[in-house]
């Protein structure tokens, strides 16, 4: 059984540091695809490359696994504690650079410790023929992996922090480690120290909370026109900007929201959408209307009201993905407020394609208004800019758009679209052919 036991293990946190890495790596290279298959690739790589050193032990095998269980366990308690994390991706520039070092000294040197432990340990198994052996072990190992990869994300993560997955990640190795030595006392020890050294890796502060989703921190600022400013910060990047003033102040592109719905629009008993609820500023002392935000993680009101806004958010709060709540949602609003953004520049994929845009459309009562905050190049001439804009604009027709920051490389860019308008085929005015006249008549008489 205690084979068995340690394959389980095995399976447990080799899968559990692969979906820790994942997590951690979100802040500073974000989440989508180009980052996550890299990722799972590397981690493959290394354990199909640990699956051949272990096939290749032909002694001492439970000394040899208890070693690599140390081995991982610290490697996993201190390189995917969070203040490791960040400064590697702090002192290691570029970006690219900084995430092959993760891969190469973290993540990679786990998969192939554990990688060893199902054909190491294979050879000790009482059973009939080779097959039987591995077969049990990979089915205790799956099992494992299984376990690991919901317990941790679902539950771990979303009610004790990343922190603490980390810990219980390097605990299971080296309490595995202990295991196949306690019969050692002096050997036994070294677990016993990496257990310190692990719980001291990951006593770092965090001024808010980490969950499954994300990063928050809180911090003081100083300008002096303001009463007690502060940053809610999330992955590490400016998300939301409030102090103690009335009305208070928010950040430029929250101020330039809400002046185009109270005052250009003049909204008033209406129905207002956010899509990505930040720090819940855009209704903060907005009495007016009624505001629903959703975000998908279902922690961060909670974390907003206590650390942040120091008040409870005005409006309804809904936990869950934009796209699938749009898609799905009986409810009509008046405006649509699409600010998702996973951190300082990433929006998540889905969230910028056609079939997210029409779902947001669907949303929207037929005279609704569609506000979107993109952080684009202030010049809009990247491809990515571009095409961003022109896949809004295939759903809603033209779109209003409005650079607050022109001086910068990146500024915030508000998109306003209109339900009731349509998309047209583009059309160019030419000295050969020029309808600019009769067009122009056509809307004077509307």
């Amino acid at each position: 059984m205690l084979i068995y036991l340690i394959v389980f293990i095995e399976g447990f946190c080799s899968l559990g540091a692969e979906i820790i890495a994942l997590r951690r790596l979100v802040p500073h290279v974000g989440s989508s695809i180009i980052v996550t298959a890299p990722t799972i690739g590397f981690f493959l790589f290394a354990l199909a490359v640990g699956y051949a050193t272990g096939g290749k032990v032909v002694d001492g095998h439970l000394r040899r696994v208890a070693r690599n269980f140390l081995l991982a366990g610290l490697i996993a308690g201190v390189g995917l504690a969070g203040p490791t994390v960040q400064a590697i991706f702090t002192h290691i520039q570029p970006g690219v650079l900084a995430y092959l070092v993760f891969m190469a000294v973290v993540l990679c040197p786990i998969a192939w410790l554990l990688g060893q432990t199902v054909p190491v340990l294979s050879n000790l198994m009482k059973h009939s023929h080779v097959g039987q052996a591995s077969g049990m072990a990979l089915y205790w190992s799956t099992l494992g992996s299984f376990l690991g990869s919901v317990s941790l994300s679902v539950f771990v993560m979303q009610w004790f922090g990343v922190s603490t997955a980390v810990v219980a990640c390097a605990m299971g190795l080296l309490a595995g480690a202990l295991m196949l030595e306690h019969r050692r006392w002096h050997h036994a020890l070294a677990p016993l120290l990496g257990a310190g050294i692990v719980v001291a890796a990951n006593l770092g502060p965090v001024a808010a909370a980490d969950t499954a989703y994300a990063d928050y921190q809180v911090r003081t600022l100083a300008l002096p026109d303001q009463v007690n400013p502060r940053l809610f910060m999330v992955n590490r990047s400016h998300s939301s900007q409030t102090d103690d003033s009335q009305p208070p102040k928010t950040h430029r592109y929250i101020q330039h929201l809400r002046q185009a719905l109270l005052d250009d629009l003049g909204f008033k008993d209406k129905d207002i959408l956010v899509l990505g609820a930040g720090g819940f500023t855009l209704s903060q002392g907005e009495p007016l209307n009624r505001y629903t935000y959703v975000d998908i993680d279902p922690a961060i009101r909670a974390i907003a009201e206590q650390h942040f806004l120091k008040a409870p958010a005005n409006g309804g709060f809904i936990a869950e993905d934009a796209r699938r709540f749009v898609a799905g949602t009986e409810r009509r609003f008046d405006a649509v407020v699409v600010d998702v953004y996973s951190d300082r520049a990433s929006i998540p994929s889905h969230l910028v394609t056609r079939e997210f845009w029409i779902a947001s459309r669907r949303a929207l009562h037929p005279q609704g208004v569609l506000m979107a905050n993109l952080i684009l190049d202030s010049k809009l001439a990247t491809p990515y800019a571009r095409h961003v804009l022109e896949t809004l604009e295939s759903v809603y027709g033209r779109c209003d758009t409005a650079v607050l920051q022109k001086g910068q490389a990146f500024a915030n860019v508000i998109a306003t679209c209109h339900a009731s308008s349509q998309p047209s085929a583009p059309g160019i005015y030419t000295d050969e052919h020029n309808q600019a006249d009769l067009e122009k008549f056509g809307v004077r008489l509307r």
